[in-house]
Formats: C-alpha cells, structure tokens, sequence
C-alpha cells in the first residue's frame, strides 16, 4: 500500500497563510489603538456526510457541511487560520481497521516489517494531521441515532496506542491515558428528530455527540463547542429556526475563535 495514494484518495487540502497577524486594540487605560499579537490556528477539519455540500437538488444539500464551510469562511475572513488541513471523510471515508492493523499497531516500532508499516501508513497520516491540529472541527449527521461509519472509522485509525493514548497497568482500574492535550473541538451535528441534548425527550437516544466527546480525550481536547441543527424530517419553522440560529452560532463561534 503506497503512503502517498492517500493523499489523492483522500482529498487532502492543506492551505499556508502566516503564522501571526497583528490586530489593532484599544486600550481602555490609555484610549489608544495598540497592534495585539494573536497566534493564528492550524484547523483540521472533518467532514462526515456522506452527501456533498451543493447538489442539483438543495433538498440534497449536507446541513452540517454547509454549517461547517460558514465556520471556516468567518475564521479566514478574520485571517485566524494559520493551516488549514480538510478531510471529507463521509465522500472518502478511512480504511476499516482489520485484523493486520490490530497486529501491526502491537508489534514494537523497531520490529515493524515493511509489510506492517504499509498497513499503519494512513493512519499514521491521519495522526500527524491531529498532532498538528490547535482546533478541530467535526461536522456529521445522525445516522441511526448514532455517528456515520465513515466518522467511525477516522476515530479508530487515530486512537492508536502509543500515538494518542498509551497504556499502564500500573494506573490501576484506569491504564489508558491520552498523549495529546490543548485542543479545542467544535462539534457540529444535524438531525432529523430533536431533543437530543442534556435533559431533551431523546437524551437516552443520543449516541453521537456522547460518543464523539468520550472519544475527544484521546485526541487531546480540552475544550468542546457544539452547534446543533434540528428537526430536519419535519421541515417545518422549527428546522427553520434552528438551522438560522446554526448558522449565527457558527458565525459567533468564528469570532470567538478568532480572538
């Protein structure tokens, strides 16, 4: 298997702007603008629909993907994006991991054989691009009430022991323990029903965003955002509404982001 036949596969798209930029800011103690510092980000951003963004029929559009694309547009509008690393996983979804994988990942990185580093080369991609990542962004539908399979299979090449987590039986009842830290996630999701979140009518229905922030330790996050859109089988003023306050959300967030 050919490392470099995952980057075509995979749409990979990486975008360079500068490091830093200098934002004027005033200073309430002098009334003066003053030029502030702000690190810019590297975002990794993951894609889940299986639908495309724009299609021939907008019924057909991807909500959280277009949700996802208002995001980025405000952060770059606001030049906050030092990297910016794409994967459309729901279009050009990661390899199940096999047996092979498993044998490959356990077997001591000095006694690798050519054949086994072959097997791990995607998804020793696909972690680079997390370990380089500040802030990631997830946008994904609900698929029977859980995440896309596609999505599934991103989070199971990356949390990979001795990558992202490592484990200890000295640690007692708890040996896994996270390698990465100092990441923020935002989390956008779209659903046809409602009342996933904490509290809502389908709270104990929900295993997509519980599942993603069980996970998101072990891609070293400390902080999550969500935005959710609703009621998409409905389609009615209260999808409406939500996907309006979706959007804003996505909006207020990139400011956020940004400063």
């Amino acid at each position: 298997m050919n490392p470099s036949k995952f980057i075509d596969e995979y749409n990979l798209l990486i975008v360079n702007y500068n490091s830093f930029v200098k934002w004027p800011s005033f200073n309430d103690d002098t009334n003066t603008l003053t030029n502030e510092v702000f690190t810019m980000t590297t975002l990794l951003h993951i894609d889940a629909s299986v639908r495309s963004a724009k299609n021939a029929n907008p019924n057909h559009d991807s909500i959280s993907k277009n949700i996802a694309k208002q995001f980025v547009n405000h952060l770059q509008q606001n030049n906050a994006i030092a990297e910016y690393i794409y994967r459309d996983v729901g279009i050009n979804p990661p390899s199940f991991i096999n047996q092979s994988w498993i044998a490959a990942v356990f077997t001591p990185a000095n006694k690798l054989t050519l054949e086994q580093k072959e097997v791990l080369a995607e998804s020793d991609e696909l972690i680079n691009e997390l370990v380089k990542a500040d802030t990631i962004v997830i946008s994904t539908p609900m698929y029977n009430y859980g995440m896309p399979a596609q999505l599934k299979a991103w989070f199971d090449q990356i949390v990979r022991i001795n990558k992202t987590f490592d484990f200890d039986l000295q640690r007692g009842d708890f040996p896994l323990q996270p390698l990465l830290t100092g990441k923020r996630l935002l989390v956008i999701t779209s659903t046809g029903e409602f009342g996933f979140e904490a509290g809502g009518i389908r709270e104990s229905m929900s295993h997509l965003v519980p599942h993603i922030k069980t996970l998101s330790k072990y891609l070293g996050v400390q902080h999550i955002d969500e935005i959710a859109c609703e009621y998409q089988e409905f389609n009615d003023q209260r999808h409406q509404r939500s996907l309006t306050n979706a959007y804003a959300k996505a909006e207020q967030l990139a400011l956020r982001y940004a400063n």
